[in-house]
């Protein structure tokens, strides 16, 4: 598969989480990809959370219910392991749907909602840091 050029940022669309035209930011320095959530609560073998931020408009502030959920190690840039939610998601690029795995982490104060790491990145895109928006402006067309 000949990998698709993505630039260090963009806007994509999470359909099974009800999020449109989400800012991106694409990290090759991370290896999993995170997206900000609040209000995160487990109950009855269910894990419950809230998309919404003020600093971000287009997350719809609803509460979204997932089934199934995982936990993964993530390390920060300053060495700190830190345990968060993981969940099977989908994200829209370039008008092709693609499975995705999410950890659940507070980026409220992080200016892009969603950072795109690696482990997605791998084997379907190459980053021109040069470029913005290439999905979004190919969507646009």
């Amino acid at each position: 598969m000949e990998k698709k050029i993505i630039g260090r940022v963009d806007k994509a669309d999470f359909p099974k989480l009800n999020l449109y035209c989400i800012d991106v930011k694409i990290d090759s320095g991370a290896y999993t990809s995170a997206i900000h959530c609040s209000k995160i609560k487990e109950e009855n073998n269910q894990l419950k959370c809230t998309f919404y931020s003020k600093g971000h408009p287009n997350f719809s502030g609803k509460e979204v219910i997932f089934d199934s959920y995982s936990f993964t190690n993530v390390k920060s840039s300053n060495g700190q392991v830190e345990t968060r939610y993981k969940i099977k998601s989908e994200i829209v690029l370039f008008g092709k749907t693609y499975k995705i795995n999410l950890t659940l982490s507070t980026r409220a104060e992080m200016k892009f909602p969603v950072l795109i790491g690696r482990q997605f990145i791998s084997r379907k895109f190459m980053i021109d840091v040069d470029k913005e928006n290439l999905s979004y402006k190919k969507s646009q067309e």
